[in-house]
């Protein structure tokens, strides 16, 4: 039986916020100053939070309904933040796509859209390796900004703990920008023949896009008349943050409990989320988030089994309850077909109301070598439209095929004309990597990739 929801914990069998450190913690910063550390975490965990538990309480209700096929979730953002990149016009062309796509979505589905953004506090990544080694020089991995600094000097690489305020503050300017813009009625969505469709007349769906833009400037304008107001003054569009749980320092400093509510709350951000590399279901990462009262996600990849993903569900969610946990799914798009079915088949059987999310990204990075142009000889990370595409295609058609719901997708993405994937209806080759190449770690969809992914995806919900 599930408990009720009003006054659910999860904080059972002796959890706290700092049980964690009792267990193999993977993917954890070695820090030095242990000094400063205990200084950085109390300044966090005296600062305001992030984000309220009343929003965490209103995600999770959103999410329940994903699981039924109610909904659908749109999370997106970049790979990895950085604190340079905190500033008005990169924060505001990933807003304007994000809220572009879901509008798209919505068209298309038929369903209401859960926007979800990776950003407000994506400042943490994992590594394969704690060492980077150049020219015989072997320095600390760069594990993103709350850490340490990309640059290859012992200063930079030096995990420094004042980097975890520094990124909490970080996420709050980016965080209050975001709700500005949403609260003001941002880029005048409701008329998308405002929107950057340049790249539209380069697809042979063309004319199916260009109907599809219609009817949303169409329905929205009708609903100005109707109800007499600007849509964007009918009801605040609700905008969520997430980010991978990594750093559980930085986590801990920010779970609280909070007046008139049971249990404790992970008030960095809305929905955090554990990776692939840190989902045993007996370490520290697991027992961290089993504790608090958010939505947690986990990311499932083709190492991942079924029994062990099994008794990591249950131990993040006993009570089966409907909102708390989502799937994300990164497999590649050759890969999905060989492993996902069997897992959805698991949790199937295991009677669990999850959200099933995919992620055709991660599993799709591949390295190249461009042979001619700006970028010729170098290699260089990229992902192909296609092979994207192709999984979620797969991703549709497995759910479909187990009676189970796709319940959004999970996408690394920018609002600006960067040159990092391949493909899409521009056709970017392996050549014009080099033009625009800005990311940090992964490479992201551009602008017009994103915008015809939910292109196509919204023309496969419509079927």
């Amino acid at each position: 039986m599930s408990a009720p929801v009003t006054r659910r914990t999860f904080a059972v069998d002796g959890w706290s916020p700092s049980s964690w450190r009792t267990r193999s913690t993977l993917q954890q910063p070695e820090w030095i100053d242990h000094g400063a550390l205990r200084a950085s975490c109390a300044d966090l965990a005296r600062l305001p939070p992030l984000v309220t538990s009343f929003e965490i309480e209103a995600l999770r209700t959103q999410l329940a309904e994903a699981a039924s096929g109610q909904r659908f979730i749109l999370q997106g953002g970049d790979c990895a933040e950085t604190f340079d990149g905190c500033e008005p016009g990169s924060i505001a062309a990933r807003l304007k796509i994000l809220l572009q796509m879901s509008l798209v979505l919505v068209q298309g589905g038929r369903r209401r859209v859960t926007r979800i953004g990776r950003f407000a506090g994506q400042y943490a990544k994992p590594r394969s390796s704690d060492m980077e080694t150049r020219d015989g020089v072997t320095l600390p991995a760069y594990r993103g900004d709350l850490v340490n600094g990309p640059a290859f000097t012992a200063a930079e690489r030096a995990p420094d703990p004042r980097r975890l305020v520094r990124g909490h503050e970080r996420a709050a300017l980016t965080l209050n920008f975001i709700r500005s813009l949403v609260d003001g009625g941002f880029a005048d969505l409701h008329h998308p023949e405002y929107w950057d469709l340049e790249f539209v007349k380069h697809s042979p769906l063309a004319a199916e896009y260009q109907a599809m833009v219609d009817q949303i400037g169409d329905g929205l304008r009708f609903m100005e008349t109707l109800v007499g107001v600007n849509v964007a003054q009918v009801h605040r569009v609700d905008f969520f943050t997430s980010h991978e749980g990594l750093v559980l320092d930085y986590e801990e400093a920010q779970t609280r409990q909070v007046p008139h509510r049971a249990g404790w709350w992970d008030l960095s951000t809305h929905f955090p989320w554990i990776g692939v590399r840190t989902a045993d279901p007996e370490g520290g990462h697991v027992e961290f988030f089993r504790g608090i009262e958010n939505p947690v996600g986990v990311k499932v990849g083709p190492s991942t089994d079924a029994d062990a993903l099994l008794r990591t569900v249950a131990r993040l969610d006993p009570y089966q309850t409907p909102g708390r946990i989502v799937l994300i799914t990164r497999f590649g798009a050759h890969a999905i077909a060989a492993h996902l079915p069997k897992l959805v088949e698991a949790v199937k059987a295991s009677g669990r109301p999850v959200v099933w999310i995919c992620d055709p990204m991660h599993g799709n990075t591949e390295t190249v070598i461009p042979q001619s142009g700006l970028g010729k000889g170098v290699p260089v990370k990229t992902r192909k439209f296609g092979h994207i595409l192709a999984e979620v295609e797969q991703a549709f058609e497995i759910h479909r095929a187990a009676g189970t719901w796709l319940g959004g997708i999970h996408v690394e993405l920018t609002g600006e004309n960067v040159t990092e994937c391949t493909g899409g209806a521009r056709g970017l080759s392996d050549e014009m990597l080099a033009q625009a190449y800005h990311s940090a770690v992964d490479p992201r969809l551009n602008y017009e990739q994103a915008l015809e992914l939910a292109m196509l995806i919204a023309r496969r919900m419509r079927k």
